[in-house]
C-alpha cells in the first residue's frame, strides 16, 4: 500500500467530486466553494497512480486564517483504509479546524475522531410533504424578472425573490438562491414582525417550493439551530430535517496523529 496525498487544482478531482454528489444526493451547502477562485485548496488522494479519493480545504472567506476541512471522500471500494488515507490527508494539508454536513457520514466521522470544541449552528432540511396551505387575500408573487432566475439557475449564483401581499401591502419576502449543486435550490424567507404568527411564512415557503419545482429546481432549506419559529415555519410548509452543519477545531500534523496511536 502506497498512499500519496499531493495538493492539486480542481479539474483533477471533477470526476471524483462527481461521484460524491451522486452519493450525498442531497444538498450540499457548501458546494460552491470549490469553484471560487482562491477559497479552497485541493487534495488527491492516490495509491500509486490510481487516484482514490479527495480531500478539500476552505481557506477564504469566513475560513481565513483558519483552514477549515469541509470535504473528503473515498471511492466505497477503498474505505476500509479510510482512517490511514484521512491521516495522510491531515498531515499534508494541515487544517486547524472543521465544518462538515453530518449527511456525509464519511467526512463526519474521520473529523470527529479529531475533533475538539465541537458544536452546531444550523440544521438542514429537505422537502417531504407537498401541503395544501391557503391563505385568505393572499397573493404570491414574484419579483425578480423570470430571465434573471434562469441566468442565475445556469451560473448557479443569485437567486430569486418573491412576495407576499395582503391588501396590496407587501407582508413577507422570501427567495430562492442555486449556488449549491444541481438540481437544489436554497429557499429563504423573511415576514414583517407585524405580521407574524399568521401563518404567513409557512404559506410564503410553500409557494416558494411550488415555483422551485416549477423550474425544475429542488427545494431545499436552512436556520439556525436556536430559531425554533424558523424551524416550526419550515416543517408546517413540508419541510423535514435531515442533517446538522457541524463545526470544530482539528488536530493535524505529526505530533496530533502521535497522540491517536
Amino acid at each position: 500500500m502506497t498512499i500519496s496525498v499531493r495538493r492539486v487544482e480542481l479539474p483533477e478531482i471533477a470526476s471524483l467530486r462527481d461521484a460524491f454528489r451522486a452519493e450525498m444526493n442531497c444538498q450540499i451547502v457548501h458546494d460552491s466553494i470549490h469553484a471560487r477562485p482562491g477559497w479552497t485548496r485541493e487534495f488527491l488522494l492516490a495509491d500509486g497512480a490510481s487516484a482514490i479519493g479527495y480531500g478539500s480545504l476552505a481557506v477564504a472567506g469566513p475560513w481565513r486564517d483558519r483552514p477549515t476541512v469541509y470535504e473528503f471522500y473515498v471511492v466505497p471500494e477503498q474505505r476500509s483504509r479510510a482512517f490511514p488515507l484521512f491521516e495522510a490527508f491531515l498531515a499534508e494539508s494541515l487544517p486547524q479546524a472543521f465544518e462538515v454536513q453530518t449527511s456525509d457520514p464519511l467526512s463526519t466521522t474521520m473529523c470527529l475522531t479529531f475533533a475538539r470544541d465541537i458544536g452546531t449552528e444550523r440544521v438542514v432540511f429537505r422537502d417531504h410533504v407537498t401541503t395544501t396551505l391557503t391563505l385568505a387575500d393572499g397573493t404570491f408573487r414574484r419579483v425578480t424578472p423570470i430571465e434573471e432566475i434562469q441566468t442565475a439557475i445556469a451560473d448557479r449564483q443569485g437567486g430569486g425573490e418573491w412576495v407576499v401581499e395582503l391588501g396590496g401591502v407587501v407582508v413577507a419576502r422570501g427567495g430562492m438562491l442555486f449556488h449549491y449543486n444541481v438540481p437544489y435550490a436554497d429557499v429563504h424567507m423573511h415576514v414583517d414582525e407585524s405580521s407574524r404568527r399568521r401563518g404567513i411564512g409557512s404559506y410564503l415557503v410553500q409557494e416558494l417550493k411550488r415555483a422551485c419545482y416549477e423550474m425544475g429546481a429542488i427545494p431545499c432549506a436552512r436556520c439556525a439551530t436556536s430559531n425554533g419559529a424558523s424551524r416550526r415555519t419550515l416543517q408546517k410548509a413540508g419541510f423535514v430535517p435531515f442533517a446538522h452543519i457541524l463545526f470544530g477545531s482539528i488536530d493535524s500534523g505529526v505530533d496530533a496523529l502521535a497522540r491517536q496511536a
